[in-house]
Protein backbone atom coordinates (compact mmCIF):
# COMPACT_ATOMS: atom_id res chain seq x y z
CA UNK A 1 0.00 0.00 0.00
CA UNK A 2 0.98 3.66 -0.29
CA UNK A 3 1.83 5.62 2.88
CA UNK A 4 3.45 8.92 3.80
CA UNK A 5 6.24 8.06 6.23
CA UNK A 6 9.02 9.91 8.06
CA UNK A 7 12.39 8.20 7.80
CA UNK A 8 14.64 10.87 9.32
CA UNK A 9 14.27 13.92 11.51
CA UNK A 10 16.59 16.93 11.46
CA UNK A 11 20.22 16.13 10.65
CA UNK A 12 23.38 17.74 12.02
CA UNK A 13 25.79 17.58 9.11
CA UNK A 14 28.67 19.20 7.23
CA UNK A 15 27.73 21.53 4.37
CA UNK A 16 29.59 24.13 2.33
CA UNK A 17 29.79 27.68 3.57
CA UNK A 18 27.13 29.76 1.81
CA UNK A 19 28.19 31.80 -1.20
CA UNK A 20 27.57 35.52 -0.83
CA UNK A 21 25.29 37.63 -2.99
CA UNK A 22 26.53 41.21 -3.53
CA UNK A 23 24.09 42.55 -0.89
CA UNK A 24 24.94 39.97 1.77
CA UNK A 25 27.32 39.46 4.68
CA UNK A 26 28.93 36.22 5.79
CA UNK A 27 28.38 36.11 9.55
CA UNK A 28 30.13 33.72 11.93
CA UNK A 29 27.28 32.74 14.23
CA UNK A 30 27.84 33.08 17.97
CA UNK A 31 24.17 32.63 18.97
CA UNK A 32 20.88 31.96 17.21
CA UNK A 33 17.36 32.64 18.45
CA UNK A 34 14.56 30.08 18.59
CA UNK A 35 10.99 31.08 17.83
CA UNK A 36 7.62 29.50 17.03
CA UNK A 37 8.15 30.30 13.33
CA UNK A 38 10.96 27.70 13.33
CA UNK A 39 8.46 25.05 14.37
CA UNK A 40 5.99 26.20 11.70
CA UNK A 41 8.66 25.92 9.01
CA UNK A 42 9.81 22.54 10.31
CA UNK A 43 6.21 21.27 10.23
CA UNK A 44 5.65 22.52 6.68
CA UNK A 45 3.29 25.28 7.86
CA UNK A 46 5.36 28.26 6.75
CA UNK A 47 3.46 31.13 5.15
CA UNK A 48 6.37 31.43 2.72
CA UNK A 49 7.59 28.85 0.16
CA UNK A 50 10.50 26.94 1.68
CA UNK A 51 12.57 24.88 -0.80
CA UNK A 52 14.20 21.81 0.74
CA UNK A 53 16.66 21.04 2.13
CA UNK A 54 16.83 24.09 4.38
CA UNK A 55 18.61 25.25 7.51
CA UNK A 56 16.29 26.59 10.21
CA UNK A 57 16.88 29.79 12.16
CA UNK A 58 16.26 33.46 11.46
CA UNK A 59 17.54 35.47 14.46
CA UNK A 60 21.32 35.60 14.74
CA UNK A 61 24.17 37.34 16.49
CA UNK A 62 27.78 36.98 15.49
CA UNK A 63 30.81 38.51 13.79
CA UNK A 64 31.11 39.57 10.15
CA UNK A 65 33.60 37.38 8.27
CA UNK A 66 33.10 38.68 4.74
CA UNK A 67 31.23 41.52 3.06
CA UNK A 68 29.46 41.50 -0.32
CA UNK A 69 30.75 44.02 -2.86
CA UNK A 70 27.55 46.10 -2.75
CA UNK A 71 27.52 46.44 1.05
CA UNK A 72 28.63 49.67 2.71
CA UNK A 73 28.80 50.72 6.34
CA UNK A 74 29.58 47.23 7.68
CA UNK A 75 33.02 45.62 7.70
CA UNK A 76 34.69 42.36 8.68
CA UNK A 77 35.19 41.95 12.41
CA UNK A 78 32.11 43.94 13.47
CA UNK A 79 29.80 42.24 15.97
CA UNK A 80 26.28 42.24 14.56
CA UNK A 81 22.75 40.94 15.08
CA UNK A 82 19.54 40.73 13.09
CA UNK A 83 17.51 38.47 10.82
CA UNK A 84 19.22 36.31 8.20
CA UNK A 85 16.77 36.88 5.35
CA UNK A 86 13.10 37.28 4.42
CA UNK A 87 12.66 33.48 4.36
CA UNK A 88 13.53 33.29 8.10
CA UNK A 89 16.00 30.45 7.46
CA UNK A 90 19.74 29.78 7.54
CA UNK A 91 20.70 30.77 11.08
CA UNK A 92 21.27 27.40 12.77
CA UNK A 93 24.76 27.01 11.39
CA UNK A 94 28.34 28.06 12.04
CA UNK A 95 28.12 30.62 9.24
CA UNK A 96 25.19 32.33 7.54
CA UNK A 97 24.82 34.52 4.47
CA UNK A 98 22.67 37.37 5.78
CA UNK A 99 21.06 40.24 3.93
CA UNK A 100 22.97 43.36 4.97
CA UNK A 101 19.76 45.40 5.11
CA UNK A 102 18.47 43.12 7.89
CA UNK A 103 21.64 43.26 10.02
CA UNK A 104 22.88 45.95 12.42
CA UNK A 105 25.85 46.41 14.77
CA UNK A 106 25.23 44.64 18.07
CA UNK A 107 24.78 46.98 21.04
CA UNK A 108 27.70 46.68 23.43
CA UNK A 109 25.24 46.34 26.33
CA UNK A 110 23.99 42.97 24.98
CA UNK A 111 25.90 39.71 24.84
CA UNK A 112 25.47 37.46 21.80
CA UNK A 113 22.72 35.32 23.36
CA UNK A 114 20.72 38.38 24.43
CA UNK A 115 21.13 39.98 21.02
CA UNK A 116 20.02 36.83 19.16
CA UNK A 117 16.80 36.76 21.20
CA UNK A 118 15.70 40.20 20.01
CA UNK A 119 15.25 40.74 16.25
CA UNK A 120 11.92 39.19 15.22
CA UNK A 121 10.09 39.86 18.49
CA UNK A 122 11.36 43.44 18.67
CA UNK A 123 10.33 44.19 15.08
CA UNK A 124 6.95 42.54 15.72
CA UNK A 125 6.32 44.76 18.75
CA UNK A 126 7.45 47.86 16.85
CA UNK A 127 5.20 47.09 13.86
CA UNK A 128 2.17 46.46 16.08
CA UNK A 129 2.60 49.74 17.93
CA UNK A 130 3.75 52.14 15.25
CA UNK A 131 3.09 50.70 11.78
CA UNK A 132 -0.43 49.43 12.54
CA UNK A 133 -1.74 51.08 15.74
CA UNK A 134 0.19 54.30 15.00
CA UNK A 135 0.28 55.25 18.67
CA UNK A 136 1.16 58.79 19.70
CA UNK A 137 2.53 60.22 22.97
CA UNK A 138 -0.08 60.36 25.76
CA UNK A 139 -2.41 57.91 24.04
CA UNK A 140 -3.65 54.96 26.11
CA UNK A 141 -2.40 51.56 24.96
CA UNK A 142 -3.70 48.22 26.28
CA UNK A 143 -1.21 45.35 25.84
CA UNK A 144 -2.58 41.81 26.21
CA UNK A 145 -0.23 39.09 27.56
CA UNK A 146 2.32 41.77 28.27
CA UNK A 147 4.68 39.39 30.07
CA UNK A 148 5.69 37.50 26.92
CA UNK A 149 8.60 38.31 24.62
CA UNK A 150 6.61 40.51 22.21
CA UNK A 151 4.40 41.96 24.95
CA UNK A 152 7.24 42.97 27.26
CA UNK A 153 9.03 44.73 24.41
CA UNK A 154 5.78 46.46 23.46
CA UNK A 155 5.53 47.75 27.04
CA UNK A 156 9.02 49.22 26.86
CA UNK A 157 8.53 50.77 23.43
CA UNK A 158 5.15 52.27 24.35
CA UNK A 159 6.61 53.71 27.56
CA UNK A 160 9.56 55.21 25.69
CA UNK A 161 7.07 56.76 23.27
CA UNK A 162 5.35 58.41 26.26
CA UNK A 163 2.11 56.47 25.85
CA UNK A 164 0.04 55.54 28.90
CA UNK A 165 0.71 51.81 29.03
CA UNK A 166 -1.79 49.32 30.46
CA UNK A 167 -0.39 45.79 30.71
CA UNK A 168 -2.48 42.64 31.09
CA UNK A 169 -0.56 39.79 32.72
CA UNK A 170 -0.32 37.44 35.67
CA UNK A 171 0.14 39.16 39.06
CA UNK A 172 3.49 37.37 39.33
CA UNK A 173 4.75 39.53 36.46
CA UNK A 174 3.35 42.84 37.70
CA UNK A 175 6.50 44.11 39.40
CA UNK A 176 8.68 43.32 36.39
CA UNK A 177 6.27 45.01 33.98
CA UNK A 178 6.04 48.11 36.14
CA UNK A 179 9.83 48.22 36.10
CA UNK A 180 9.74 47.97 32.27
CA UNK A 181 7.44 50.98 32.08
CA UNK A 182 3.84 49.86 32.49
CA UNK A 183 1.70 52.51 34.14
CA UNK A 184 -0.74 49.89 35.44
CA UNK A 185 -0.94 46.09 35.35
CA UNK A 186 -4.30 44.32 35.16
CA UNK A 187 -4.67 40.74 36.42
CA UNK A 188 -5.00 38.38 33.45
CA UNK A 189 -7.28 36.10 35.48
CA UNK A 190 -9.58 38.77 36.91
CA UNK A 191 -12.74 38.59 34.80
CA UNK A 192 -14.12 41.64 36.60
CA UNK A 193 -11.18 43.87 35.73
CA UNK A 194 -12.17 46.91 33.70
CA UNK A 195 -10.34 49.71 31.99
CA UNK A 196 -11.55 53.02 30.61
CA UNK A 197 -11.37 53.80 26.89
CA UNK A 198 -8.08 53.12 25.17
CA UNK A 199 -6.68 54.31 21.85
CA UNK A 200 -5.11 50.98 20.83
CA UNK A 201 -5.09 47.33 21.86
CA UNK A 202 -1.95 45.29 21.23
CA UNK A 203 -2.80 41.56 21.21
CA UNK A 204 0.46 39.76 21.96
CA UNK A 205 -1.38 36.53 22.76
CA UNK A 206 -3.65 35.73 19.82
CA UNK A 207 -6.65 33.41 19.88
CA UNK A 208 -9.57 33.77 22.26
CA UNK A 209 -8.94 35.82 25.41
Amino acid sequence: MKAVRVHRFMVYEDIDRPALAPDELLVRIEAAGVGPWDAWIRAGRSALPQPLPLTLGSDIAGVIEEVGNEVSGLDSGIQVYGVVNSQFTGGYAQYAAAKAAMIAPKPSTLNFVEAASMPVVAVTAWQMLFDYAKIQPEQRVLILRASGSVGSLAVQLAHQHQAYTIAVASPDDAERLMHLGADIVLDLHDQAATVSAVDAVIDAAGGEQ
